[in-house]
């Protein structure tokens, strides 16, 4: 699949109807969803045939994403159930197929590296401190092959310290700088939107074997 047809599918897909501050509910633009799971593929084959996790996925925009660029199964983990049902929606709408867990990440009870790739968007946590090294953190120990993140770019030194120190991953690479278009949706937003400069980021998993040295 091209990437602009991609990009035309997901903006397509409905978003948060009554989005939730406590969650840092923002929706993941097409623009920069289709370009996250095109470079995934394209440049790395971490999506086609493989196992994909989409944590905090919210209305299912990556989940979704990695579906049409033909990943072998895809789960979407949120811990709302609305934002729950909007994917089951959008993935109807796309009739593709599309595995819905309702779990706080911080409680999800998997077991060892049992997905390929886990891709996400996860709070930046201006709400709740720490609550995106939270989801870093659990998906390190999920995947096997890589992780694929929105950080903001303020928080790079950061980020790639503790990946690298405290979170299992063996490698932590910057793909590139996006710009995240944030929408007026709340009643605190002064602005009608605002550009906030986020890093795509690639994580590599340490294998059980270098986990063990």
């Amino acid at each position: 699949m091209k990437l602009k047809q991609l990009e035309s599918l997901l903006g397509n897909l409905q978003q948060f109807q009554n989005p939730k501050i406590e969650l840092e509910q923002y929706p993941t633009g097409a623009h920069i969803a289709s370009r996250m799971l095109y470079t995934a593929e394209n440049s790395f084959e971490d999506v086609s045939n493989k196992v994909v996790a989409d944590f905090g996925c919210g209305c299912g925009t990556l989940g979704l994403a990695a579906t049409l660029l033909d990943a072998e199964h895809v789960i979407g983990i949120d811990v709302d159930n609305e934002s729950l049902e909007i994917a089951s929606i959008n993935a109807e709408e796309l009739e593709v197929e599309l595995g819905l867990i309702q779990c706080e990440i911080k409680n999800l009870n998997w077991r060892g590296q049992i997905v390929d790739t886990v891709v996400m968007n996860p709070p930046f946590g201006t709400r709740k401190k720490g609550a995106d090294m939270e989801f870093l953190s659990v998906a390190l120990k999920v995947a096997s092959q890589a992780v694929y993140s929105l950080h903001k770019t303020t928080t790079r030194e950061h980020i790639k310290r503790a990946a690298l120190r405290d979170y299992n991953a063996s490698s932590a690479e910057v793909l590139c700088e996006l710009r995240y278009d944030l929408p007026k949706l709340y009643k605190f937003h002064k602005k009608k939107d605002v550009d906030i400069a986020v890093d795509l980021w690639r994580f590599v998993p340490k294998t059980k074997q270098e986990s063990s040295i």
